[in-house]
């Protein structure tokens, strides 16, 4: 079985530290990862501090993995170092706006996976947190984030206190298109979707908030059309802020 076919979200951690040396190793290796004309737009925040983790808490809307991870890395898009060193050889940078933000961003969220990865192999256990840029500038205040540089993914790092059940998974046959993309038919979306609405938890699921679907739960409940605007709004204004957007 592949390291991925194991792989689940931890948010309980034993107190084993994780070294610097091995910290440093994995972001290393990581580093490895593909990057935009080899320019690596990427910066990584290691967060041990047990203040400046309850610091970061709200930003995450205080889930305990925060303050309970012995390491919580906020990785950046960063296009601040490569416009200094344009600057520093006499160089000038344009990469004060948006489609330099999506390219470093890219960049930020490929190394990201690839460190995932490569902690998973060596037995640590992370969780992904997507709340990151739900409210960006408390992270960037928290973090002393100067212009140019964006936090785009937060893994919360540890050796692993617990073994949760795997999660499931669309059918490959629902994410692959052929040459050009085919829409979903009424059909198709059944099919697809078909064990993730029959598995007894997401069943409880709408059973207990009172729903009529699964997906009345999402749209509903977890990620609902007005806090997306919101925080959208949010997201607008801190790119503004550092220095992404007019």
């Amino acid at each position: 079985m592949k390291n991925l076919e194991r792989r689940r979200s931890i948010r309980k951690y034993s107190d084993r530290p994780v070294s610097n040396e091995l910290l440093s190793e994995l972001i290393a290796l990581a580093e490895r990862t593909q990057t935009m004309g080899n320019l690596q737009l990427y910066s990584v925040i290691v967060t041990r501090d047990e203040e400046m983790k309850r610091r970061l808490a709200p930003a995450h809307f205080n889930q305990p993995m925060v303050t309970g991870a012995p390491v919580v890395l906020t990785v950046c898009a960063d296009f601040r170092r490569t416009s200094l060193w344009a600057e520093n050889r006499h160089a000038q940078p344009g990469y004060d706006n948006f489609l330099s933000f999506i390219n470093a961003a890219t960049d930020a969220l490929l190394f990201t996976q690839t460190f995932c990865c490569l902690a998973e192999e060596e037995g640590l256990g992370y969780c992904w947190l997507g709340t990151t840029v739900y409210q960006p500038e408390s992270i960037i205040d928290t973090l002393k984030l100067p212009e140019l540089v964006f936090p785009v993914a937060t893994l919360t790092l540890g050796w692993p206190d617990e073994m949760p059940p795997l999660s499931d998974r669309l059918p490959v046959e629902s994410v692959i298109h052929n040459e050009t993309y085919h829409d979903y038919t009424p059909e198709l979306i059944d099919k697809y979707y078909e064990a993730k609405e029959n598995l007894p938890e997401n069943q409880e699921f709408v059973r207990i908030n009172n729903k009529e679907t699964l997906a009345q739960i999402f749209t509903d409940i977890r990620y609902t059309k007005k806090d997306n605007e919101a925080m959208s709004e949010t997201l607008l204004k801190a790119l503004r802020r550092q220095g992404f957007l007019d």
